[in-house]
């Protein structure tokens, strides 16, 4: 198997369809970042109009998609400014994940092949992937670019065959390759490798623009309190008292 290699501007993809339950309502796709340990949603904090979610070294932690609209969708996600299937810089062209109509999945882990991958978890910045392959430019910031399907009119059922066989020919030409997941195995361990099988499947963009992309930043609690994306908390004003307390040792 050949890895997914970067898409052709407007090609036709072999992509990742993720085949997943799921229900929502309205828009296009929903990014949430999951503590793996609870399966609950880190909170989110929003300042000047970003979002951010507060990480603890160690924890690992899941991407949490939810397709709110009623077609397929295909989702380039990058972590760290790294594509989480291909390992490459991440670009909107390259290769990700399909989700199904009103479909949701949890992508834990950097895709190594076909069947696993290596689960995500918050590190020091000198300890993140990124920073060891010597990007650490991007580190703390994870995006998804969504990109709806192109719509290809059935083929007409009496004298078709050329007309099909000229869709098949160009499909060929300028397909690219994604994965769809089947599966969640959440396995244990830090950055150790998941059973995670995956499959082909074909995705043709209607556009080489993604028609939406989500962001979330991430840094520690003590970070973003310092930073002042988590205000911190005002004591209570105390008010006077005719009888505050016991009385106190003297000073001198």
């Amino acid at each position: 198997m050949s890895r997914p290699h970067p898409l052709a501007t407007h090609a036709a993809l072999l992509a990742l369809v993720v085949l997943a339950n799921g229900c929502a309502q309205a828009a296009l796709v929903e990014l949430e970042v999951v503590d793996r340990s609870s399966n609950t949603a880190l909170d989110t904090y929003v300042h000047r109009g970003t979002r951010f979610v507060a990480g603890t070294p160690g924890q690992r932690y899941a991407l949490r998609l939810n397709n709110r609209s009623g077609g397929r969708v295909l989702v380039v996600l990058s972590v760290d400014g790294v594509n989480v299937v291909s390992g490459e810089t991440a670009a909107w062209g390259q290769t990700g994940y399909v989700l199904p109509p009103w479909g949701s999945a949890e992508i834990a882990g950097w895709r190594k092949n076909m069947s696993e991958t290596a689960a995500f978890y918050f590190a020091a910045l000198p300890e993140s992937y990124a920073a060891r392959t010597g990007r650490p430019d991007n580190v703390g910031v994870i995006g998804a670019a969504v990109f709806r399907e192109r719509y290809i009119p059935p083929p007409a059922p009496l004298a078709a065959a050329p007309a099909a066989r000229s869709a098949e020919a160009a499909a060929g030409t300028s397909a690219d390759r994604a994965m769809a997941k089947k599966s969640e195995q959440l396995g244990t361990g830090h950055g150790e490798r998941e059973y995670a099988p995956t499959e082909y499947t074909e995705f043709v963009r209607a556009s080489s623009r993604p028609d939406e992309v989500v962001q979330i930043r991430y840094d520690s609690y003590p970070n973003l309190l310092a930073s002042g994306v988590i205000a911190r908390p005002r004591p209570m004003p105390l008010e006077p008292q005719a009888f505050p307390g016991f009385v106190p040792d003297p000073r001198y």
